[in-house]
């Protein structure tokens, strides 16, 4: 399953929880687009905001609406007893995999973290991915940890923040954690305005928020890669330039996408959960406008 598009939607939330309806709206396209996995409870996907029974139950809504495309959770937390919870309920929900950060309050340590991983790992039935985002976890991976946490068997993939905004380089990171890891850990990229740079280099997969509710356009994008026409995959991730604008104008993607699917009438225009705030209406025309020009239906 580590391949390819992994479509990572929005949690919507309104003031009387998760959305379930909104949701589901979202993950219909999803399937419509035959996404080659759907992860949830990313970072987008508000993991952070949620109680355990709300994970529970969006884990339990993307496999019913899923059918045979996989799916992969987020499980982080801060404790392990906690994370070893929220995996048991993935489990019995059906996932796939799992997506593990190494959420820290207190900093951690390598041997901590490999720790965390090797403790879950040995708990667990499904492959695992370690989801290396010192934006939101506040730690940062070296190649060499993750070389170390790729000899836990279950350990299949690795999602990386991005890649250098140089093609020569991007190609050089990506080579240079390819030789840390066990071989057959896929690499996938994140932070899609490096999408292009990423698959290009030779990651495998993208984790892609923007495909979380616009995938056909994303997955022209991995299709271009898996054909190995990296001109194509470079011309389709430019031209979303005004997009990745949007995410570094209004402080990351889970906003915008939250607006666009709201435009979209998939969702509440307000279903972030708090502390979050909807942005304002100029930033909606905004996002509506590239969103019209780009032709992001």
């Amino acid at each position: 399953m580590f391949t390819g598009l992994s479509a990572f939607p929005i949690t919507p939330v309104t003031a009387s929880g998760v959305d379930e309806r909104g949701f589901s709206h979202i993950l219909s396209r999803l399937t419509e687009a035959r996404v080659d996995s759907v992860g949830v409870l990313g970072s987008t996907g508000s993991y952070a905001y949620l109680t355990r029974e709300q994970r529970r139950r969006v884990t339990i809504v993307a496999k019913q609406h899923a059918g045979n495309i996989p799916v992969m959770v987020c499980v982080g937390a801060v404790s392990t007893d906690i994370i070893l919870h929220l995996a048991d309920d993935a489990q019995a929900a059906g996932a796939d995999a799992l997506l593990l950060p190494a959420v820290s309050y207190q900093p951690l340590r390598d041997e901590e973290v490999f720790s965390l991983f090797e403790t879950v790992t040995r708990h667990v039935s499904v492959p695992v991915c370690i989801y290396d985002n010192p934006g939101t976890t506040h730690f940062t991976f070296t190649d060499e940890l993750h070389g170390r946490l790729s000899s836990l068997e279950k350990v299949h993939s690795v999602k990386i923040p991005g890649v250098p905004d140089s093609p020569s380089a991007a190609t050089e990171r990506v080579s240079a954690l390819r030789r840390h890891l066990r071989p057959g850990v896929a690499i996938g990229v994140s932070g899609d305005a490096y999408a292009g740079l990423g698959l290009n280099a030779g990651c495998e997969v993208w984790y892609s928020v923007c495909g979380g509710l616009f995938p056909l356009m994303a997955k022209q994008i991995t299709e271009a890669a898996i054909a190995k026409d990296y001109e194509l995959v470079t011309t389709l991730t430019t031209r979303l330039e005004p997009l990745w604008a949007l995410f570094r104008k209004y402080g990351g993607s889970i906003r915008v996408m939250s607006a666009a699917a709201g435009i979209l009438g998939l969702t509440d225009m307000d279903c972030l959960p708090r502390p979050l705030q909807p942005l304002p209406a100029g930033a909606i025309a905004d996002i509506s406008g590239v969103m019209n020009a780009l032709e992001l239906r």
